[in-house]
C-alpha cells in the first residue's frame, strides 16, 4: 500500500530538478577560457612533439617524464561515468563502490612492475600485438582487436557520452546533439592532429582542474551536512517522503557505511569483492590498451613506474571526491535522488529504475556559487573529454596497427599515419549517433552497469594475458580456446541479464537462478576458473610451442615469460 503524502517542497509540481534554465555570464567566461586554454595545451603539444611517425603519433615517441603518464592515466580511467556513476552509486548504497577503485590502486602498480618489462621487451605499440608475438598465428590478434573495440564502443564511449548527456542536457539545458557535436569537434581537433602526445599533455590539464573543481565541492558538501559526522548520521535520515509502506523501498542500506558486506545478500559480496573483481581490474590496469598504450609512452621503466605510482596515490581520492559527496546529494535532496516509486522517477530524470545518477549534478548546481559553478562545468566536461580522446586515440591506434596492417601488410607509414587519423573521426561520428541508443538504455546506477558488463567480457582476456606472460608452456591454441569459451559464456550471461532485467524495488523476482543467485562478481570468479582451465588443458594436450618460436622470442620475451 502506498502513502501518498503531499509533493514533497523540495519537488515542484513538473518536476524539474534543474529550475535554473541558463548560466551566468561568470560561469560562461570560466567555460569559454577553460575551453581556450585546453585547446591552447593541445596545439602546442602538436608543435613540441615530433608526430610524423607511427611511434610518434601513436607512442607519443616514447619520451613522457612521468607526471603526464599519471596524470594521463587517472584522466582517462576517471571520465564522467565516474562522476556521474560513483556518486550515483553512494546516493543509492554507500560507499562500496570506492572498492572498485581502490582495487585500482595495486592493479596499476602491477602493470608497472609485473607487465610492463614483459611488452617493453617484446617491442609492441598494441596488446593484440603482444598476443600475436607471444603465441604466434594471426587468429587471437584478430579476434581480440575486434573484442577491444567492441569493449570501447559498449561500455566506454556509451558510458561517458550518457553521463556527459545528462549533465549537459539536464544541468545546463543545452541541446544537446549541438553540444556533444562541439566538444567532439574539439576533442578530434588535437587527438587527429596530435596523437597520443597531444591526448596526454591535454589529460594533464584536465586533471589539474578535476581534481580542483572535485575538491572544492566535496569541501562545499561536507560543511552543508556538517563534516563526516553529519554525514555518517544524517545519511540514514535521508528517506522519500512518498514511498511504498512495509518495504525497505526508498530507505538506505544498513550496511551503507562498509566496503566489506554480507558474501550472500549485499549488493558487493566481500568474496567477490576481493577476488572477483580483481579479475576485470588486471584486465583493465594491466592488459588494456588505454593504460598500456600511456605507459609505453614514458622515456623508460623508471619514469612508467613513477606515472603507476602517482595514479595510484591520486585513485584514494574519489571516495571523497564523487562517492561521499553522492550521498550527501541525497541527504539535501531526498525526495529527487533517492526517489522510491517508480512513477516519480519517471517524472524527475525518466528512469523509472531510481534517479541516484542525478546525485552529482544536482550537488552542483544547487551549492556552487556563481563562477565555481562555470569550473565545475568545466570539471565534468573535462572528464568526459579527456576519457573519450583516450579511447579514441587508442581505438584508432589498435584498428590501424592490428586491423589495417593485417590486410595491407606492405602499407607505408604514411599510410597508416592518415587511417588512424580517419578513423578517430569515424569513431567521433559514431559517438554522436550513439547518444539515442543510449538515452534509450540507461540503468537506475550506471557504474554497476559498466561493471557488470565488464564482469562478463574481461576475465577470459585477462587470464590468457597472465598465463601467456607467466607460463611458458601456454599456447596459441589453449589461448584461442580460453578467450573463445570464456567469451560465449560471458556473452550468454550477459544477454541473460538484458532478457531478465533486475525487477525494480517491492515486485517479485522471477528472473532464473543463474541470473538470480550468482552476483556478477562471482560469476567473473567461475569464468576465470573455466578459461584458465581450458587454457591448462587445451595447451597440455597439444603440441608445445614450437623451436622455431622458442628461438625467436628467446632473445627479447620468452625469457621474460617468468
Amino acid at each position: 500500500m502506498e502513502t501518498t503524502s503531499s509533493t514533497p517542497s523540495s519537488v515542484t509540481p513538473p518536476w524539474d530538478v534543474f529550475p535554473q534554465k541558463t548560466l551566468d555570464s561568470i560561469d560562461i567566461a570560466v567555460l569559454v577560457l577553460y575551453f581556450l586554454f585546453v585547446l591552447a595545451v593541445g596545439l602546442w603539444s602538436m608543435w613540441k612533439t615530433q608526430r610524423s611517425t607511427v611511434k610518434g603519433y601513436f607512442l607519443a615517441g616514447g619520451q613522457m617524464v612521468w607526471w603526464p603518464v599519471g596524470a594521463s592515466l587517472f584522466a582517462s580511467n576517471v571520465g564522467s561515468g565516474h562522476f556521474i556513476g560513483l556518486a550515483g552509486s553512494g546516493a543509492a548504497s554507500g560507499i562500496a563502490a570506492t572498492a572498485y577503485e581502490w582495487n585500482g590502486m595495486f592493479c596499476v602498480l602491477v602493470l608497472a612492475w609485473l607487465f610492463l618489462p614483459i611488452y617493453i621487451a617484446a617491442g609492441v605499440t598494441t596488446m593484440p600485438e603482444y598476443l600475436r608475438k607471444r603465441f604466434g598465428g594471426k587468429r587471437i590478434q584478430m579476434f581480440l582487436a575486434i573484442l577491444y573495440l567492441f569493449i570501447y564502443i559498449f561500455t566506454k564511449i556509451s558510458v561517458d557520452m550518457y553521463a556527459g548527456a545528462l549533465f549537459i542536457q539536464q544541468a545546463l539545458h543545452w541541446d544537446l546533439y549541438i553540444a556533444v557535436a562541439g566538444l567532439l569537434a574539439i576533442t578530434a581537433v588535437y587527438t587527429v592532429a596530435g596523437g597520443l602526445a597531444a591526448v596526454i599533455y591535454t589529460d594533464a590539464l584536465q586533471t589539474f582542474i578535476m581534481l580542483i573543481g572535485a575538491v572544492t565541492l566535496m569541501v562545499f558538501s561536507f560543511v552543508e551536512v556538517g563534516g563526516l559526522e553529519g554525514l555518517q548520521t544524517k545519511y540514514f535520515d535521508a528517506i522519500p517522503s512518498t514511498r511504498k509502506e512495509n518495504s525497505s523501498c526508498g530507505l538506505p542500506r544498513e550496511d551503507a557505511f562498509h566496503i566489506f558486506r554480507d558474501p550472500v545478500n549485499s549488493d558487493l559480496p566481500w568474496p567477490g569483492v576481493l577476488v572477483g573483481m580483481t579479475i576485470p581490474s588486471l584486465w583493465y590496469w594491466c592488459t588494456d590498451q588505454v593504460i598500456v598504450q600511456r605507459s609505453l609512452a614514458a622515456k623508460n621503466l623508471s619514469h612508467a613506474k613513477g606515472g603507476s605510482l602517482m595514479t595510484s596515490y591520486l585513485k584514494i581520492l574519489p571516495l571523497f571526491m564523487m562517492v561521499m559527496p553522492g550521498m550527501i546529494s541525497r541527504i539535501l535532496f531526498p525526495d529527487l535522488v533517492a526517489c522510491a516509486d517508480a512513477e516519480i522517477c519517471r517524472k524527475i530524470c525518466g528512469n523509472p529504475s531510481g534517479c541516484s545518477d542525478i546525485a552529482y549534478p544536482k550537488l552542483v548546481i544547487e551549492l556552487l556559487p556563481v563562477g565555481l559553478r562555470g569550473l565545475m562545468m568545466s570539471v565534468m566536461i573535462a572528464a568526459l573529454m579527456s576519457s573519450l580522446t583516450s579511447i579514441f586515440n587508442s581505438a584508432s591506434t589498435i584498428f590501424t596497427m592490428d586491423l589495417w596492417k593485417h590486410f595491407r601488410p606492405r602499407c607505408s607509414e604514411w599510410e597508416l599515419m592518415i587511417v588512424g587519423r580517419v578513423f578517430v573521426l569515424l569513431l567521433t561520428v559514431v559517438s554522436i549517433l550513439w547518444i539515442p541508443l543510449v538515452q534509450a538504455g540507461q540503468g537506475g546506477q550506471l557504474f554497476i552497469y559498466i561493471q557488470s558488463i565488464s564482469s562478463y567480457l574481461q576475465p577470459p582476456v585477462a587470464m590468457v594475458f597472465i598465463l601467456g606472460c607467466f607460463w611458458k608452456r601456454a599456447n596459441e591454441k589453449g589461448a584461442f580456446w580460453g578467450l573463445v569459451i570464456g567469451l560465449l559464456l560471458g556473452v550468454i550471461r550477459l544477454v541473460l541479464d538484458f532478457i531478465y532485467p533486475e525487477p525494480q524495488c517491492g515486485e517479485i523476482d522471477l528472473r532464473p537462478g543463474v541470473v538470480k543467485y550468482m552476483h556478477y562478481l562471482y560469476f567473473s570468479m567461475v569464468l576465470a576458473a573455466i578459461s584458465t582451465l581450458t587454457v591448462l588443458v587445451v595447451s597440455m594436450l597439444t603440441e608445445p610451442p614450437s623451436e622455431e618460436m622458442k628461438f625467436q622470442l628467446l632473445g627479447h620475451l620468452y625469457q621474460l615469460s617468468y
